[in-house]
């Protein structure tokens, strides 16, 4: 047995006799981590890292040869990449498998934060989509956000609210995405401290809390619709037991979805109903611990009435965008607390429907704030793939770039002739924020709360 490995969950594991006692064992002593990447398809097309190779289950993702230090690269900060365990990107094999990318559906992710399922969703879903991304810990919902504004796109609200609150919108969406909180075994190479942390009572405990989650919110999945349900637990009563507990309910079916064997991906059975789950160990491929099941919701569920209402006139300014967004037609702009903010417009009812039973952090993107009959752009708008690629801007080096993040004064020599007034400071092509450039010196926009303290 393993000297530092809570010996009854690898006795558990080893009950199985096609599992690798000695190899899982050997992994964790090692401590040798993939590290790999997700590319944001609306802003990069290539892997700016030297790397291994794509990851064979996630398009635009790829292992790095070596973890570089992401706080210094400002193409980070721009969102053209996130850096995610690769086995948990497997979601966008199975997006792709049940062509949910074909068409626009409503998407909850309901336990989002810090954004990885999230910001994956928002891109491999049909970008007409509207995603849903919900946080219950209000101090991880502003990391949420902030992933989700460097993505760069209009098509997503983030909440802050308990599961139960989306019964208040049964048979609502079309996919929902459980990534539950757990027990935390899958995590044991990326963070040693949950080794000291872990104990049968503990995944006890989270089964159970598991278990309230899914009762508390399921009825916002409407009649047809996908549950994904994943944790990074190796536990089978927080994994294959909670699927045969949901298909106990009469509500679900498990849905199999075939993959390559040479990925290295085991495909489990449940002892009940021998529902579909698929595990991820570090010991059989490059990632961490990962489980996933996909259900399908058969049982009747009753909506709620969607009657259309009527459109109210907008507060903004009619052409105060023209110059700021690159189609302002497509959007839906509304006004909350002076901030001017815009929504495909064919989920305007669906964001009145939201306000009125949940509580909304952000709706779509921030584009800036009213001063009289101007616009001062935000900084969610500099980062979003909806701006007008008309706007000024400024290339700057690397190390321009880093002070820049740093919010540090740049110097008027490093300013094209010409340029006046707002422009994006960019870094090989990529938006990083705003500066405004005067006669005499530049404001740096980037936000304070966001600034690198240390490079």
């Amino acid at each position: 047995m393993s000297n530092f490995l809570p010996n009854s969950l690898v006795k558990k594991l080893g009950i199985n006799p096609l599992f690798d006692t000695e190899a899982f064992i050997k992994v964790h002593e090692e401590a040798i981590r993939a590290t790999a990447i997700r590319l944001n398809p609306r802003k990069l097309d290539d892997c700016p890292f030297p790397n291994t190779g794509g990851i064979p289950w996630c398009e635009k993702a790829y292992y790095l040869k070596d973890r570089p230090i992401f706080t210094l690269d400002p193409l980070f900060h721009a969102g053209a990449y996130y850096p995610q365990d690769a086995s948990s990107m497997f979601i966008d094999y199975v997006i792709h498998s049940l062509r949910l990318n074909e068409d626009a559906i409503r998407a909850l992710d309901l336990c989002a934060a810090p954004g990885g399922k999230s910001t994956l969703l928002n891109s491999c879903l049909h970008p007409e989509s509207l995603l849903v991304a919900n946080e219950i810990i209000k101090t991880r919902v502003t990391v949420l956000q902030d992933n989700l504004t460097k993505w760069g796109n209009a098509n997503t609200l983030t909440t802050n609210n308990d599961p139960a609150a989306f019964k208040r919108l049964p048979g609502y969406f079309d996919l929902m995405v459980v990534d539950a909180p757990c027990s935390g075994s899958g995590m044991f190479r990326k963070d040693t401290d949950t080794i000291d942390e872990w104990s049968e009572a503990n995944v006890k405990l989270c089964s159970e809390r598991q278990q309230r989650i899914l009762v508390e919110s399921l009825d916002t999945l409407k009649t047809g619709g996908y549950l994904f349900y994943s944790t990074c637990s190796y536990s089978m009563e927080e994994n294959e037991d909670i699927v045969d507990w949901l298909i106990d309910s009469g509500n679900f079916e498990s849905i199999e979805i075939p993959s390559d064997e040479n990925w290295g991906i085991d495909h489990t059975l449940s002892e009940k109903y021998q529902a579909h789950g698929y595990r991820f160990y570090p010991h059989k491929l490059g990632g961490e611990g990962f489980f996933i099941a996909v259900l399908k919701k058969i049982g009747e569920q009753p909506t709620f009435n969607r009657k259309r209402i009527k459109p109210e006139k907008s507060e903004v300014p009619k052409g105060i965008l023209d110059d700021w967004l690159l189609r302002g037609d497509l959007f839906y702009s509304f006004i909350h607390h002076d901030d001017v903010y815009v929504l495909p417009k064919v989920y305007e009812n669906d964001l009145k429907y939201m306000q009125s039973v949940l509580y909304l952090k952000n709706a779509g993107t921030n584009v800036g704030k009213l001063n009289r009959k101007d616009l001062i752009p935000s900084h969610a708008l500099a980062l979003s793939n909806h701006l007008n690629i008309h706007c000024q801007s400024v290339e700057l080096t690397l190390e321009e770039a880093q002070h820049y993040l740093r919010k540090e004064n740049l110097t008027i020599d490093a300013i094209p002739q010409g340029i006046q007034g707002w422009a994006l400071a960019k870094y090989r092509g990529k938006s990083l924020g705003w500066m405004k450039i005067l006669a005499n010196r530049i404001n740096n926009y980037y936000p304070k709360e966001l600034r690198i303290v240390n490079l």
